[in-house]
């Protein structure tokens, strides 16, 4: 893979110039891409900044984000050829950091489950996740360093847990959906992918303009809760294993290590996602569902379809019990730092007619805190498993610190 802390050293030193830099990752989506199918489009011709911390930096874009520069065809029939006349914000504010824009990553319909044709670059009869599949795999591929994805369930912890890249779910709006494709507007979050943790925690500093996010080279040793997620049901044997490890080797590297059981408010929370996902998809898709029904994914539209009858009492009862599982889950912080808990159930599953099972991952959503995921285990088939680790909400500079000293400590194992 492509350190983006590596090519931020090279270029300040003047041992790699910043258009050098942009012509290295155009070159291996060239070499990889035809294999990968990471991109929907792509330019050639790209420049780099001449001013800016992530100048000499190629990034993907999901392609549910407008772009002026490129379509956005959300993954759909229905915008094919489509092109906004504006970026949406994050794109603007990777732009303005110096980043250069290479192209729109391969995306599922409206970001949600029927799967692209993208394969995982660890195993290619696997998937490599979803929604955001295209920007997991260019980053694990080695095609570029950075890029960005977004999650309303599991689609960035997921996908990167797959692919066995470091990535970020921030804290819910620390990065605005202006221009981006609404699924839900109560869980939609803007997130980046990268090879290490310090590489997602540059990229998002750049873009908010947030040097504290940046971990420093030492790190202090985080008190961590462990959760397992038993209301999610149990783990296969490799998402199991990447949890205790990571545990393990976080401890004897000297974090302070306890179990944490959550109470039943936030169990309830993870039992309720699904009917605020899809009754807000409901409002937020009505054009292309009602106009556009024979156009829509299958699997899309039959979970629309299923939940067509969603009452507005029941999603306001269901939005009062996410309101009181994030009071609960705030005291939690008390005691620890973070939390350590799966990305998702095992390694990514065999073909690609399924993109995972995001049931590790929608109920951190649903809080709004900050999901960071690290690879912490290699399954058979040289598929990777990672890890996340969760902070309380806005704490997103403590995750990542967390995060980078739990990914040393796996690198000392």
């Amino acid at each position: 893979m492509i350190s983006l802390a590596e090519i931020q050293r090279r270029i300040d030193s003047g041992d790699l110039s910043a258009d050098a830099a942009i012509a290295q990752s155009q070159e291996a989506i060239r070499a990889k891409e035809k294999t990968i199918g990471a991109f929907v489009c792509r330019a050639d011709d790209v420049r780099a900044a001449r001013t800016g911390p992530l100048r000499g930096i190629a990034v993907g874009i999901k392609d549910i984000m407008d772009t002026a520069d490129f379509p956005t065809e959300m993954g759909s029939p229905i915008y094919r050829g489509f092109r906004s006349r504006g970026d949406a914000a994050v794109v603007m504010m990777l732009k303005q950091a110096g980043a250069s824009i290479v192209g729109k990553t391969t995306t599922t319909a409206f970001a949600s489950v029927d799967p692209t044709p993208t394969l995982n670059p660890h195993n290619r009869g696997h998937t490599p996740g979803g929604s955001s599949s295209g920007s997991a795999a260019a980053v694990a591929a080695g095609m570029i360093p950075l890029a960005l994805g977004t999650q309303t369930g599991g689609s960035v912890i997921r996908p990167a847990s797959f692919c066995g890249v470091a990535a970020i779910k921030p804290s819910y709006r620390l990065l605005p959906t202006v221009g981006v494709k609404c699924y839900s507007w109560t869980l939609d979050t803007v997130g980046l992918f990268a090879a290490g943790v310090d590489d997602v925690a540059r990229g998002l500093s750049a873009m908010t303009g947030r040097p504290e996010l940046v971990p420093s080279a030492s790190v202090a040793s985080p008190r961590i809760g462990v959760v397992t997620q038993h209301f999610a049901g149990a783990p296969e044997a490799a998402g199991a294993e990447a949890l205790q490890t990571a545990a393990r080797v976080a401890e004897r590297a000297g974090a302070t290590v306890h179990g944490v059981d959550l109470q039943e408010i936030v169990a309830e929370a993870w039992r309720v996602h699904p009917l605020i996902q899809e009754f807000e998809a409901h409002r937020a898709l009505a054009w292309e569902y009602r106009e556009n029904y024979d156009a829509m994914a299958p699997l899309l539209r039959s979970k629309l379809d299923e939940s067509r009858d969603t009452t507005p009492a029941a999603y306001d009862a269901a939005m009062g019990v996410a309101s009181r599982a994030r009071q609960a889950l705030e005291k939690v912080f008390d005691d620890v730092d973070v939390l350590l808990t799966l990305s998702a159930p095992g390694a990514a599953p065999k073909g690609l007619a399924s993109t995972g099972d995001a049931r590790y991952n929608r109920l951190w959503t649903l809080m709004g805190v900050p999901c960071v995921n690290v690879p912490a285990h290699v399954a058979d088939g040289g598929l990777p498993v990672g890890v996340q680790v969760i902070a309380r909400y806005g704490a997103d500079a403590q995750a990542l610190a967390a995060a980078r000293f739990v990914e040393q400590a796996l690198a000392r194992k």
